[in-house]
């Protein structure tokens, strides 16, 4: 507590210096870390890292430059904390206070998720019968779990085969580190029964007594799968499986069949998978199939048989078979073929149907095969860019497939699907409280030509009426790593730009997957340049085509993304008025050859292992904050949080500190490090837009928009 006292102590004698300065008109001072020099050899190569030693956290020094670094951002963006609050208040002000999701049937009840008005948390509830009509039962209300700690996210939630027993994982810390508790779902209390420290992934076997959960290493890698009887000691606890391989993580699940307890293992590019009849937890599991590099597959089981999605011969992937006695991958039979120009994404099993997740042109595609007659067609839609996923459907015997559908104008949509009729049914449309008709907006996809002449999609929103005159503030959003898809789907809060004259666009660049595997296998490793080129690229012909100009573009990303923005800001600083960077993973080489961090073995699939020279070669000619130079950079809003276990708080900290004392010009340079929360952030349903409305409040001042 007298460390807490001190903190906030020196934290406002900063904020009195800082405002001090801005009332007497002078320049605002920001903070200026100090230079140790750190030498860093590998390879030949020596690199000096002048301020290596903001990594250690404990360090009062560290905390206080970061403290240092919040006032002068507080301090400069003081003229805009009204507009801040007006922002807030308008983006919480169109999300429904009380609110519940499409309820799902599973073993006789309903479930659903509830939120109540002015509540940051979610009530997890169920109704039980054949109908809605029964009294509503809450299972977990996270909303009480959550008082006294100022982070609190409940993951994992699994109900046993008798309805009974509810089993979750909670963190109070944001550290990602869960406890398992089990709830008497019929007394209301909470079972002795508590594994700590684990990572919240949870699953019951049949006999409604026992759980296999995952714990993990030092470096926050799931690697251990045990498995727990209910009034026995954790201690007791039997080790069911280890992964000894610190590139890869275990998990565990049951299939939707409900006939098996699967664990699996990957890596980046392999996977591995054993399994056990559910029935009789206490068996031994059993090998599909050992692991290969580079073959990829996942699991699934409908009657006798596995089915596996893979990518064995096959970049795309294709659709599997293997009865469930003879797993290994010679017996795998052909179900969908490979196909060059559609990514097949996942599958869902239904007792008449297959429904397949796919992928082309860039676009999300459904598919219903008829397991009889094997009759094909896809769901159509009508809009030039969307999404459509699969929701949940966790019955088996029914007809109806459920699934969700949004796009940049239109608000996340639930359907329930008729696959014998081909009928649709409209459940929910997120509602956007005031006045939102989507009639007002116009979306549209264009295409960039990248450095070597691939066409790169662009997805667009914007209000109708916008004249392409060059003269439009416009944002522009990337990731473009580990073959996640952007996908172009709607947000009520970005109306706060929109409605501002903004455009936003969404560049779907290599390193993704938006247009098959290959488009991922163009942005990584030896490739991963192409991921900033094909950025810059968008941003060009975003100019090209009179949508803006240098002085109104701006950008933004996060994570990987993060270290999108830094290496575009170094490649092309001239291009962009500011950038925003949330919790940026800029420090690539140190960070890669530290195993200690959490995430990095798991990396070397990704980035490469720069153990090896060649890496480390690549990467040191991207990694943004090797290649920091003096010059001029455009403005910047970079976000961290003190207990970020996957982007580690020392990387956006020294990359600022290193711009400060390089950059030429006289932009804003502004460093915000939450020090409560980690990766993800606020863990409410509201606290989270306070960064949102900084954000859009530093674009906004840039422009002179005040209101």
């Amino acid at each position: 507590m007298k460390k807490l006292f001190t903190v906030i102590f020196v934290f406002c004698i900063m904020l009195n210096i800082l405002y001090s300065q801005q009332m007497k008109g002078k320049e605002l001072i920001p903070p200026k870390a100090e230079k140790i020099k750190k030498e860093l050899m590998k390879h030949g190569n020596t690199r000096i890292d002048n301020y290596y030693w903001l990594n250690e956290r404990e360090n009062s020094e560290v905390i206080d430059y970061l403290n240092a670094e919040n006032a002068y951002t507080k301090v400069a963006m003081q003229p805009t904390e009204a507009f801040q609050e007006k922002l807030y208040s308008e983006i919480v002000g169109r999300i429904k206070q009380t609110d519940m999701s499409v309820p799902y049937k599973h073993n006789g009840y309903f479930y659903y998720t509830r939120y109540d008005e002015g509540k940051e948390y979610p009530i997890y509830c169920r109704e039980g019968g054949s109908s809605l009509d029964k009294k509503a039962e809450i299972m977990l209300n996270v909303n009480e779990l959550a008082v006294g700690h100022s982070f609190c996210q409940v993951v994992g939630l699994e109900v046993s085969s008798n309805n009974n027993l509810l089993a979750y994982g909670i963190d109070t810390l944001g550290r990602r580190k869960y406890s398992i508790y089990i709830k008497d779902l019929e007394t209301g209390k909470t079972l002795p029964d508590h594994i700590p420290l684990s990572t919240g992934n949870i699953t019951w076997a049949n006999d409604n007594k026992t759980i296999f959960y995952s714990m993990q290493d030092e470096a926050l890698r799931p690697y251990k799968i045990f498995k727990h009887i209910l009034g026995t000691e954790t201690s007791l606890d039997k080790l069911v499986y280890h992964e000894a391989d610190e590139t890869f993580s275990t998990f565990v699940y049951k299939t939707k069949s409900e006939k098996f307890v699967v664990i699996g293992s990957r890596a980046t590019l392999s996977n591995e998978y054993r399994f056990v009849d559910a029935d009789t937890p206490e068996s031994e599991f059993k090998l599909i199939h050992p692991r290969e590099k580079n073959l990829e597959y996942s699991v699934d089981h409908f009657g006798d048989k596995f089915f596996i999605v893979t990518n064995l011969d096959a970049i795309n992937f294709r659709l599997m078979e293997t009865p469930t006695d003879k797993t290994t991958k010679e017996n795998w039979t052909e179900v969908i073929p490979h196909r060059k120009d559609v990514l097949l994404e996942g599958i869902e099993i239904f007792k008449n149907y297959l429904v397949v997740q796919e992928r082309k042109n860039g676009l999300a595609q459904i598919r219903v095969i008829n397991w009889k007659n094997k009759n094909a067609y896809s769901i159509p839609f009508d809009e030039q860019t969307y999404f459509v996923y699969a929701s949940t459907n966790p019955e088996f015997d029914t007809d109806i497939f459920r699934f969700g559908y949004t796009s940049l104008t239109t608000p996340n949509s639930t359907y329930d699907f008729d696959m014998k009729t081909k009928k649709r049914k409209l459940l929910k449309q997120e509602e956007v409280v005031g006045k939102y008709d989507p009639q007002d907006y116009h979306a549209e996809r264009i295409f960039a030509t990248a450095t070597d002449g691939t066409q790169i999609p662009i997805s667009l929103v914007y209000k109708k009426g916008l004249q392409k005159n060059g003269n439009n503030p416009l944002l522009i959003y990337g990731y473009g790593s580990y073959g996640i898809s952007t996908d172009p789907t709607f947000s009520s809060v970005r109306l706060s730009l929109l409605d501002r004259g903004f455009v936003y666009a969404i560049a779907h660049i290599r390193g993704g997957q938006e247009l098959g595997r290959q488009w991922y296998e163009d942005g990584k490793f030896f490739k991963k340049k192409n991921t900033f080129t094909d950025f810059i690229a968008c941003a060009e012909e975003l100019i090209n085509q009179k949508f803006t100009n240098p002085q109104k573009l701006f950008a933004n990303g996060g994570s990987a993304g993060g270290l999108l923005m830094g290496a575009i800001i170094n490649l092309r600083p001239d291009l962009f008025k500011g950038v925003a960077a949330a919790v940026p993973f800029v420090d690539v080489v140190t960070t890669m050859l530290d195993e200690s961090i959490p995430l990095t073995t798991g990396e070397y699939d990704e980035w490469g292992n720069p153990d090896q020279k060649d890496y480390f070669d690549y990467m040191l000619s991207y990694s943004p904050y090797d290649n920091v130079e003096a010059k001029a950079y455009p403005n910047l809003l970079v976000t961290a949080g003190l207990h970020d276990s996957q982007v580690q708080y020392w990387e956006p900290a020294k990359w600022v500190a290193k711009l400060r004392e390089l950059k030429t010009d006289k932009n804003l340079l502004l460093l915000d490090t939450d020090m409560e929360s980690g990766h993800g952030g606020a863990s409410g349903r509201f606290k989270r837009f306070k960064r949102t409305a900084l954000q859009y409040a530093f674009f906004f001042n840039l422009l002179g928009i005040e209101k």
